[in-house]
């Protein structure tokens, strides 16, 4: 232990996960436009709360149906191409190998 400090041992860097060389690119796509549906789920989850967009959803059976229509909606957004996201995800990714 010695003469370390404890603000040394917290600031030492973590290796940087390395992404395996034989990566699927259909792989890549699709975790890609996974991800750029939770960032579109996201931003509906907050505009549905700021106004209730589909509905009042003052009972759990139009809570629950107003939360699978944003995660469907959210869904086919990214797999239509969304705001672009995924595809600069997956080229980053792909440049990573």
């Amino acid at each position: 232990m010695g003469s370390m400090s404890i603000a040394q041992t917290a600031v030492a860097p973590s290796p940087t996960p390395a992404i395996p060389k034989d990566s699927d690119p259909a792989k890549i796509q699709d975790a890609a436009q996974q991800f750029e549906a939770l960032l579109i789920g996201q931003i509906l989850e907050t505009v549905s709360q700021s106004g209730g967009w589909l509905g009042s959803g003052e009972d759990s059976a139009s809570s629950c149906a107003n939360d699978f229509a944003q995660e469907q909606l959210a869904a086919m957004m990214a797999k239509q191409g969304g705001f672009g996201l995924s595809k600069l995800i997956a080229q980053g990714l792909e440049r990573g190998k």
